[in-house]
């Protein structure tokens, strides 16, 4: 730190970097092992959905659900996760989250992620994705 004079009176500067590391190391979680990464391939989506290993949960608007679903996939619009998601959710069970395109199922799923839902994932490339990589049948719009 650089010491500053104010007249008489020595005037430390404000170290932000170290006082944020500080901050940071007070109120961090534990290690638990390992992190998943924040987006998860369409086709490792439907490995672990034929395992029976994840839940999906679609943020999309209730129109867009019944113009194109994924088949087990539940409706949670992203307006409505803040107030349902401790309700509903398990903070310990797999989750994926997805939407049109992936940019709103990342927005939930690092939400969630920061609420303590640490094995929260979004669907890269949401919907849209898996309909061309892994079921044609699923609608696109």
């Amino acid at each position: 730190m650089r010491l500053r004079t104010a007249g008489a009176i020595p005037v430390r500067r404000f170290d932000r970097c170290r006082r944020r590391r500080t901050h940071r190391a007070r109120y961090a979680r534990p290690y638990t092992g390992y992190m998943l990464e924040f987006e998860i391939s369409p086709r490792e989506a439907a490995d672990l959905l034929r395992k029976n290993q994840v839940r999906l949960i679609d943020v999309r608007e209730p129109w867009e659900y019944a113009t194109a679903c994924i088949g087990g996939s539940e409706l949670m619009p992203m307006g409505d996760v803040p107030a349902r998601a401790n309700q509903e959710l398990d903070p310990d069970e797999r989750v994926v989250v997805l939407c049109h395109h992936g940019m709103r199922s990342l927005n939930v799923a690092v939400w969630l992620r920061n609420q303590g839902f640490e094995q929260v994932q979004s669907l890269r490339g949401g919907i849209d994705a898996w309909s061309a990589e892994v079921d044609p049948s699923v609608g696109r719009y």
